[in-house]
């Protein structure tokens, strides 16, 4: 079946970097999009960045955050700079994939990896 794996999280101080990525593997006949999502404890899950034929950023990172495909790998990247404890959260991969020619799109998540800012 496919599955969508994250990595790249972990501990980082304000001001510093992360990159994240994701790989999408199984039966896929097109990927329409790949996208990032997050959720802090007591927050509701938020969008960070998608993309298309061109990238989308939640406000909140526009200016630090760079979304990145690489379609060869089928993967999808988040280059995250100047990272302020506010970001701290799990962070989702998300993908809306066609399985087979002509058929529908499917949305599928990957597990999360948390990424901690400390101040």
């Amino acid at each position: 079946q496919v599955q969508l794996v994250e990595s790249g999280g972990g501990l980082v101080q304000a001001g510093g970097s992360l990159r994240l990525s994701c790989a999408a593997s199984g039966s896929i006949f097109s990927i329409n999009s790949m996208g990032w999502y997050r959720q802090a404890p007591g927050k509701q899950r938020e969008l960070v960045a998608t993309i298309t034929s061109y990238p989308n950023y939640a406000d909140s990172v526009k200016g630090r955050f760079t979304i990145s495909r690489d379609n060869a790998k089928s993967t999808v990247y988040l280059q995250m700079n100047s990272l302020k404890p506010e970001d701290t959260a799990v962070y989702y991969c998300n993908g809306v994939l066609m399985m087979v020619v002509g058929g529908p799109m499917y949305n599928y998540w990957g597990q999360g990896t948390q990424v901690t800012v400390s101040s």
